[in-house]
């Protein structure tokens, strides 16, 4: 069942200050060699939230189905529909997808929520990373493999209708050398076709086993290994998990670099431009037309990434600047941090759309929820 939350900024707004003289102390420290010291901008409720109203369980599933958890909402660039994957039930990450062979892969209509297309039925372990290619072709990513080694550590491009086109990656085989994938994140393309990974889930955690990688692969439009760069670490161009990718205008890789609570930005190339701190521990990604970015953050609490919330925050790719901030669900005295998604897309009219993963599942009340923008 659907609900609307008209407004939640009072009760937010009241609970921030919580939190705000932690954000105030940590303003005081010398942040110039060491930028994840700065405090949360989102912490003293003084940014705007540019959509209070809040629809969750915005979709449903077929035949009553459950959703379980998932990270990945895009925008098909052609019709302006949504584009989401279910873990087939699964809440976890156990890979729910390899037993339940329903499929995971949604187009919902973006007014009504109807189910426009499904596809991708036993194909995967657990989907993880999306895109939606200028063409309207849906790219996956499938970051577990499975105990028998057939499926999963791959890349999957449908066609719209759910066709495989392109795989990248050997099914089950988790691997580091030219070929193989370990754990892939997300994928996107550029605007000339060529096709980016980011390569390595693990790479956070803090005895990550060995094999384990944080690594972009670069690939050329018909699945040729072209180049990659990056290891585990937290130097620059080094990743601890680089969970999300996002273009801007310019054509410069942005990547969420979890672990190491930044973004990173590089040219095609690999070559690193510059360093973002001020949006958080991000698990997605999402750049719209206008360059406005948006990074929303599941997994800051106080062991992971102290003083700072999760939530939905916005700025532009021109600067480390955060100037708008969509809070998170349930958000209490005793969790003053609350719960939000993992992955994060907009539409055309500016409508934000989160995809609720394992942290907020539950707290949502359903896969995907909708930030409807203020007037």
């Amino acid at each position: 069942m659907k609900k609307h939350i008209v407004s939640r900024a009072l009760v937010f707004s009241a609970l921030l200050w919580a939190i705000a003289g932690a954000s105030e102390s940590a303003a005081g420290q010398d942040t110039s060699t060491d930028p994840t010291a700065l405090p949360d901008p989102a912490a003293n409720g003084a940014l705007p939230n540019p959509a209070t109203e809040v629809v969750t369980d915005w979709a449903d599933l077929p035949d009553g189905r459950e959703w379980g958890s998932t990270a990945g909402v895009d925008i098909d660039p052609i019709d302006g529909h949504i584009w989401a994957y279910d873990r087939c039930g699964g809440v976890g990450l156990a890979g729910g997808c390899d037993e339940n062979l329903v499929d995971p892969v949604f187009k919902f209509h973006r007014e009504t929520g109807e189910i426009l297309a499904s596809f991708g039925a036993g194909l995967f372990v657990l989907p993880h990373g999306i895109h939606v290619d200028a063409d309207g072709n849906v790219w996956i990513t499938d970051s577990m493999g499975n105990s028998t080694g057939t499926k999963g550590h791959q890349v999957i491009k449908f066609s719209p209708g759910g066709e495989v086109l392109l795989t990248l990656g050997q099914a089950g085989v988790p691997g580091s050398e030219p070929g193989l994938l370990n754990e892939p994140c997300d994928v996107i393309t550029a605007p000339n076709g060529d096709i980016f990974v980011s390569d390595g889930h693990s790479g956070q955690n803090p005895n990550p086993a060995e094999g384990s990688t944080g690594r972009i692969i670069k690939f050329s439009a018909e699945g040729e290994y072209v180049m990659e760069w990056g290891r585990i670490g937290d130097g620059t161009g080094e990743f601890r998990t680089p969970h999300g990718m996002a273009f801007d205008s310019q054509g410069r890789l942005f990547v969420a670099d979890r672990g190491n609570h930044r973004i990173q930005i590089f040219d095609q190339d690999g070559n690193h431009l510059d360093s973002y701190y001020q949006f958080s521990r991000i698990s997605g990604l999402f750049i719209d037309a206008q360059d406005n970015l948006y990074a929303i953050d599941s997994e800051s609490n106080p062991r992971t990434h102290d003083g700072w919330m999760t939530g939905i925050r916005i700025g532009h790719v021109s600067e480390d600047r955060v100037t708008a901030f969509i809070p998170p669900h349930a958000v209490s005295e005793e969790r003053p941090f609350g719960f939000a998604g993992e992955g994060v897309a907009v539409d055309g009219d500016g409508n934000v759309y989160a995809a609720e993963g394992p942290l907020s599942l539950r707290a949502a009340g359903g896969g995907l929820t909708k930030y409807v923008r203020s007037p």
